[in-house]
């Protein structure tokens, strides 16, 4: 019963930002650490970010840590990603994962639920 639904996907620009959102139904956000992946066509799918359970403790991909801000929001049962100078190399689906664990950076077999992926295409 645990759901996740992501938005904020679409046609941007290059050189623009981004934020992508992942709401949480059916157990509390705080229940769990939260995580971003994208999948490029083709390709296996990577880690983005995650987020301990209270926030104050974030992890991003090392090469791309400058342009993304994970965020969340445990009353709104929310997850935020913000990516800033997209380019064209960003164009994949987003997917947002929650896990149990208590890690502040699980495995992909790690999280628990995964939410559908929303598309994200960056235009030059």
């Amino acid at each position: 019963q645990v759901l996740l639904v992501e938005s904020g996907g679409g046609l941007v620009q290059a050189h623009g930002s981004l934020r992508l959102s992942c709401t949480v139904s059916g157990r509390s956000l705080s229940t769990f650490v939260m995580g971003w992946f994208r999948q490029r066509p083709g390709k296996e799918r990577e880690f983005v970010a995650s987020i301990t359970r209270s926030g104050d403790t974030t992890y991003y991909e090392e090469s791309e840590k400058d342009r993304l801000t994970i965020s969340r929001d445990n009353a709104a049962n929310t997850v935020y990603l913000q990516i800033d100078s997209l380019n064209p190399a960003d164009t994949a689906v987003y997917y947002c994962a929650a896990g149990y664990a208590f890690k502040l950076h699980p495995s992909p077999d790690e999280y628990d639920y995964w939410g559908q992926g929303t598309q994200v295409t960056v235009s030059s």
